[in-house]
């Protein structure tokens, strides 16, 4: 059996872009969250694009983009009213917050390792629910940042 694992270095990402990404992130959350939309199939989508990179994203069979990762929120959190809270695993909602950002900087970090980061890598986030199986947003929010 042959390992297919790509053959590559994490290239950390540095506390400027962590802050950038992790503002951003809590910045589209609340906005879910106090819109009442939060439910249990929201996700916190991105994509990587890179300056001169051509890279066909994939697609689902009902012919939509694909994200390069995502996240599902109510891993995380949960609402009370239209407020943010962790959910029923965790203690508070710090602890929910660092294990959400952890995951997402590890796989912005996995699509980044490869890239000279002084190219400017856009990360676009964004956040909401599908219409399954087309794939449609049914709302989302979003933001495009530029990693420095």
């Amino acid at each position: 059996m042959r390992d297919h694992t790509p053959d590559f270095k994490l290239q950390d990402l540095s506390s400027d872009n962590k802050a950038r990404i992790k503002e951003t992130v809590q910045q589209l959350l609340t906005r879910l969250a106090g819109d009442g939309q939060l439910t249990a199939d929201s996700l916190l989508e991105f994509w990587i694009e890179v300056p001169g990179m051509k890279r066909r994203r994939g697609t689902y069979r009902g012919g939509f983009l694909m994200p390069d990762s995502f996240v599902y929120i109510t891993d995380y959190f949960q609402t009370d009213g239209n407020q943010l809270v962790a959910a029923g695993g965790y203690e508070d909602a710090v602890k929910a917050w660092d294990d959400l950002l952890d995951e997402l900087y590890y796989q912005v970090e996995i699509f980044t390792s490869q890239v000279d980061h002084s190219k400017g890598i856009t990360l676009e986030l964004w956040t909401g629910h599908r219409n399954r199986p087309e794939g449609e947003w049914i709302y989302a929010v979003d933001r495009k940042i530029e990693l420095i």
